[in-house]
């Protein structure tokens, strides 16, 4: 039997003031909000905030070959993650295009996965199908769920968090805890058992951490210029347009100094060679227009497209804003249009990488420069 993408409404739903995403949304079973947006964002950027992020797809993964055997399979240098060691990892087609990404925690004994519950039963599929001989089970995790605490006061209500990025520690009634680099400094995924997820929720409101929707999550995700995958990436995104290169110390989810998986020869031939078609950056909109463009709309210049519109989004500091691929040949000072919306390019979204690439140089210097 196939596992499912169907996800019950979140328990959380029934929090006093919560308003659900909308329905034709991936964030449809959980709280967009709790009647008061903007503080809620502000909280989790300034003090303290849970986020009900329960919707994501779980998946475990236990025997003794089941990190060697991810390493050949996945993107990331996963093969000697110490217990307790976190990392972002993709999963890519034969020509390098992204297909899944996920976050995965190994501790106890057993790997954790956790990704978009629309790519979930597909991602445990391949998993399945790419055991062969190793000793590795995945399986479905779906009786556990994922929130996360945002902000510099998480210590106030939690006493058991990880000091350092991509590190994990096991919560005190089942699970663990996870410190990550975004969508702040200060994010804190918990991976509970979905019979408790009330409860937590509970003891983390009432110890002070203020209830914060998908809302505030997507906006502090957005300004941190972080892509969700099939949001702010189509069926053409390859790991260097949105950012995802480097090593778990780099925040990053493509190691390069890895081979042997599948779509490695795009990464490499891009890092060595050429630079990507297009590249993740953060668009500032309009806010005076007339509504707000939409995931997939075209990012126009001079009314050629050159782009496309990702999560498009309001923040309580920086108004509307969006992600967006755009083609690298772009000037970041050209005015963009997105919908019914003028746009501009954050400069500061922009990653410049400046460094002399090996393959390049070696065409160098056979033509003798």
């Amino acid at each position: 039997m196939s596992e499912s993408a169907v996800v019950s409404p979140s328990p959380i739903l029934g929090t006093h003031g919560a308003a659900p995403g909308a329905p034709d949304s991936p964030d449809g079973s959980v709280a967009w909000h709790y009647g008061d947006p903007f503080p809620e964002q502000r909280a989790a950027a300034a003090s303290v905030a849970i986020v009900d992020r329960s919707h994501r797809f779980v998946i475990a993964i236990e025997g003794a070959e089941r990190l060697s055997w991810l390493h050949t399979i996945s993107s990331q240098h996963v093969t000697n993650l110490p217990d307790g060691g976190s990392a972002e990892n993709l999963s890519l087609d034969v020509n390098g295009r992204v297909e899944h990404h996920f976050v995965m925690t190994d501790i106890g004994g057993t790997l954790w996965i956790d990704t978009e519950q629309e790519n979930g039963p597909d991602l445990l599929s391949f998993l399945k199908k790419m055991v062969f001989w190793a000793k590795a089970e995945p399986r479905d995790a779906n009786d556990h769920a994922v929130l996360s605490l945002l902000g510099p006061d998480a210590a106030k209500v939690l006493d058991v968090l990880p000091t350092d990025d991509y590190r994990a520690e096991p919560l005190p009634d089942g699970g663990f805890v996870r410190k990550v680099p975004w969508p702040t400094a200060h994010s804190y995924d918990l991976i509970v058992p979905r019979d408790q997820l009330a409860a937590v929720w509970s003891r983390l409101t009432d110890s002070g951490a203020k209830p914060a929707g998908l809302w505030a999550f997507e906006a502090l995700r957005v300004a941190a210029v972080r892509p969700r995958i099939g949001l702010d990436t189509d069926d053409r995104t390859i790991p260097h347009e949105v950012n995802w290169i480097g090593g778990i110390d780099e925040a990053g989810a493509v190691h390069l100094d890895k081979g042997c998986y599948r779509g490695q020869e795009t990464v490499a031939r891009v890092h060595n060679l050429g630079k990507p078609p297009r590249q993740l950056v953060l668009l500032h909109l309009d806010g005076s227009a007339d509504g707000r463009p939409n995931t997939g709309d075209p990012v126009t210049a001079d009314g050629r497209a050159v782009g496309r519109v990702g999560t498009v989004i309001d923040h309580y500091e920086y108004g509307p804003i969006a992600l967006a691929l755009v083609k690298r040949s772009v000037p970041v000072d050209t005015a963009l249009g997105a919908g019914p919306c003028a746009a501009s390019i954050d400069p500061d979204s922009i990653r410049t990488r400046d460094e002399i690439q090996a393959g390049r140089a070696a065409v160098e210097r056979l033509r003798g420069r």
